[in-house]
């Protein structure tokens, strides 16, 4: 238990320069203590003791934002920076050193039962406000930038961006890289459609109107 608790420090101090003291880390970051809460909280979902499993991690919401179901398995040094608005489903899987940043969800599709919810793979940082949904994997060293929404496979090595979430680097390689400034806006394009509809409505009324003079 002591040494999960010095990698849990360990890890913060690696991945957040604000860290100034294992003091500050212990009673000071929210995430830390989501992850800690949660262990015990999984320990007392395995064994079936669904309530005060329940209630253990319902405490942890409220204390610090982050909600984790029990029944989540989360890997070893994961850091959960800022934290609130994290939530993470009954049948997620984080794999080892994942990074997870504020507003990130990690939900299901729908009422289906069994596996629902994303595997995370190691050493992947999803950034803030991404959102992978469904029983999908998201490979080892991924990045999953912010507010992306993901619903498919990501294998390892890739970087995804984008709503519906799309690979934009594979192994180092770019592949299709997004010209943030020209970003398709769906409702200006909606606007466009409809006012092309209404300008070939307006020719066939005029074209109508010519072949039946009054």
């Amino acid at each position: 238990m002591l040494s999960r608790i010095r990698e849990d420090i360990a890890a913060v101090f690696a991945r957040d320069p604000a860290a100034c003291s294992t003091l500050e880390i212990v009673l000071c970051y929210p995430g830390v203590h989501a992850i800690w809460l949660h262990r015990f909280a999984h320990w007392l979902y395995r064994r079936r003791r669904c309530l005060a499993a329940r209630a253990c991690s319902h405490f942890a919401r409220l204390a610090t934002g982050i909600e984790i179901h029990p029944g989540a398995r989360i890997g070893r040094r994961c850091f959960i920076d800022h934290g609130l608005g994290v939530v993470i489903g009954e049948t997620a899987e984080v794999g080892d050193d994942v990074t997870i940043y504020q507003g990130v969800t990690l939900g299901g599709t729908g009422k289906e039962r069994g596996k629902r919810h994303p595997t995370i793979g190691n050493n992947t940082v999803l950034a803030a406000g991404a959102k992978v949904l469904g029983a999908i994997r998201i490979g080892a060293n991924c990045r999953i930038g912010a507010g992306a929404v993901v619903i498919r496979p990501v294998p390892d090595n890739c970087t995804v961006v984008g709503v519906p979430g799309r690979i934009v680097v594979k192994d180092g390689v770019k592949l299709a890289p997004l010209d943030h400034a020209n970003l398709p806006d769906p409702l200006v394009e909606l606007t466009n459609d409809l006012l092309d509809r209404v300008e070939a409505l307006e020719r066939e009324r005029r074209e109508r109107n010519q072949g039946h003079p009054d």
